[in-house]
């Protein structure tokens, strides 16, 4: 049985500027504490094919590879560990103001996949929630050099 979890947050920022938050993703450490590390395994730019390796606090590092990268639209990357496939997608909806929703999901499949969801889903949820608000306050900030 899939396990799934979604956030959506409203950002006082055009999608372009978020889209420029999440794709420096070896920067997510400075604005998101449920990250404490991300390394781009690849030079040259970052989409579809890309992979990065992501450690969070209490949990396994983990390698990610870019599944659908749409500038402005969407962010998809999943990581595979026995038992389970993890795919997150960011969903940026422009906004009629000028602002963007981002909505972030996390879902897993595979037999693991509901023991991961009982044991490790407030944690999910608290990290998603971490996440949102942390995107939201680094999108809504003026871009360095400006």
């Amino acid at each position: 049985m899939p396990v799934s979890h979604t956030v959506t947050v409203e950002i006082a920022a055009s999608p372009a500027r978020v889209r420029q938050v999440l794709a420096a993703v070896e920067r997510w450490p400075s604005w998101t504490a449920s990250v404490a590390e991300v390394r781009l395994l690849e030079e040259g730019r970052f989409g579809v094919g890309s992979t990065v390796r992501i450690r969070q606090p209490r949990l396994r590092p983990a390698v990610w590879r870019v599944t659908v990268y749409e500038p402005d639209r969407c962010l998809t990357w999943q990581s595979v560990a026995p038992g389970v496939l993890t795919v997150a997608r960011h969903r940026i909806e422009p906004r009629p103001d000028g602002g963007a929703d981002d909505t972030l999901t996390l879902g897993q499949s595979g037999p693991a996949a509901p023991v991961l969801g009982v044991v490790y889903g407030p944690l999910t949820r608290r990290y998603l929630a971490v996440e949102a608000a942390g995107l939201k306050r680094a999108a809504e900030q003026a871009p360095s050099g400006t």
